[in-house]
């Protein structure tokens, strides 16, 4: 493991690390269609009302204790006492970042800024060579996100998803990539 987690900043957002006390708030935000439809299928839908406890409990956290995922809570500077989504790093083939913002928060630049904060720490902080994201093909907001981040896209194929069997696309960016684009 890379030391404790940092909170990173952008212009608007501040992206706190994962927390228990952050699962009551998750519980709240995140069991909306318009949030998981695009999701892995091992999201379970409809979501249980233990949903977030178990996976903040019993998947993320521990993860971030093994050194293997790097979980973050977004918030706004101007309101940081109310979360509005998450995003995370994991260290897995083809599955390196992954995020989800609650609907009133979407369309309005905050996850493409809270990507490049934490592309800046897969890359310069955890000094990984590659980040690969994979994306349901009808989520246009996920594939504009990755080609304004300079990514492009490197397969295709079917995958399931909480909507059900739809085409993934796998995109990815190198460091060498990533770093002439800054």
């Amino acid at each position: 493991m890379i030391g404790s987690l940092p909170t990173l900043h952008t212009e608007r957002l501040l992206l706190r690390p994962l927390e228990l006390a952050d699962a009551d708030a998750i519980q709240q935000l995140f069991p909306h269609w318009e949030v998981v439809r695009y999701l892995n299928a091992l999201v379970p839908w409809p979501y249980p009302a233990d949903g977030a406890l178990s996976f903040v409990r019993d998947m993320a956290l521990p993860a971030m204790d093994r050194g293997t995922e790097w979980h973050w809570t977004l918030r706004l500077h101007s309101d940081p006492g109310r979360m509005i989504g998450c995003i995370s790093l994991m260290d897995q083939v083809d599955d390196n970042r992954g995020f989800w913002l609650a609907p009133p928060w979407q369309g309005q630049g905050f996850m493409s800024e809270a990507c490049k904060a934490v592309d800046h720490y897969w890359f310069e902080v955890l000094q990984r060579p590659l980040m690969r994201v994979p994306k349901a093909a009808p989520n246009q907001g996920s594939r504009k996100i990755s080609e304004r981040g300079g990514m492009r896209l490197v397969r295709s194929e079917e995958g399931e998803f909480v909507s059900g069997r739809l085409p993934v696309e796998l995109w990815e960016i190198t460091r060498e990539e990533w770093r002439r684009l800054r």
